[in-house]
């Protein structure tokens, strides 16, 4: 082999080498665009009108008023006060709904609740309590109702829910959105569902995510953002593969000037 076959063969190869890295770390728009092919309309579906059930394991804040006040305050449970002045200082209980489903209501003893979504409690408390106040007024809400988004997202982590009302969508902006490096067709979401875990895919790409009945999320629920392969590549390669193809291209310039 002469000096100049030589000289093409080495620099075939390591502009080979770079050509295959160089491609391997493109991406379609396809993989990064969210909800692709979406008109223009009213998306009308059923699935849309959501309600978070209860579960055991949940812990609810349950507060009775009334006009009379003095009426309402045997439903009204509250942790000691550090200091014995007054209920200021106290904190309001929040009812744990155990293994069976029930939770213990003052008064009322021990009640069915799993499976209701709080508007369904509030409905079955104002019908059970008008035998004891009039016309009560009855506001619940989920002390526990959190998501956690895991993976490729700027900001990992598990948040708090107000509203107990959350789309996907909404908790992966919680979470600062996906990098570039997260799977949009391949988002894994872990739900309990009668005391099982259910593993669902979702395509963040495609416009039927907003008709799914995965949509809206549940307590509890844990998405998680699946590494693209251009991030498993690189952390297998390691964080300086731009160093390695800065490398690569002053190795070819060198064997350009020995071999010349």
């Amino acid at each position: 082999m002469n000096l100049s076959t030589m000289k093409k063969t080495y620099l075939g190869l390591i502009t080979t080498v770079i050509t295959l890295l160089l491609i391997n770390s493109c991406a379609s728009s396809k993989d990064i665009q969210y909800f692709q092919n979406v008109e223009d309309g009213i998306l009308k579906d059923s699935t849309l009108v959501f309600g978070a059930k209860i579960q055991s394991g949940d812990l609810l804040f349950i507060n009775v008023s009334t006009v009379d006040a003095e009426a309402a305050i045997p439903f009204n449970l509250y942790e000691t006060p550090a200091v014995q002045n007054s209920l200021s200082t106290a904190k309001p209980i929040t009812y744990l709904v155990d293994d069976d489903g029930n939770i213990n209501f003052p008064v009322l003893g021990r009640l069915k609740v799993v499976g209701l979504t709080t508007k369904e409690l509030i409905e079955k408390l104002e019908f059970d309590l008008v035998e004891y106040i009039t016309n009560p007024t009855i506001n619940i809400r989920f002390d526990n109702f959190r998501v956690s988004v895991l993976g490729e997202v700027e900001k990992p982590g598990s948040f708090q829910v107000r509203n107990e009302r959350i789309s996907i969508i909404e908790a992966i902006g919680l979470a600062g959105d996906l990098t570039i490096y997260g799977q949009r067709n391949n988002v894994l979401l872990v739900r309990i569902e009668n005391g099982e875990k259910v593993f669902v895919t979702l395509d963040l790409t495609k416009k039927e995510i907003f008709s799914s009945p995965y949509y809206n999320l549940k307590q509890n629920d844990i998405i998680y953002i699946s590494p693209n392969k251009t991030r498993v590549n690189a952390s297998a390669v390691g964080p300086n593969t731009g160093v390695i193809i800065s490398s690569a291209s002053l190795l070819i310039t060198v064997l350009a000037l020995i071999l010349k």
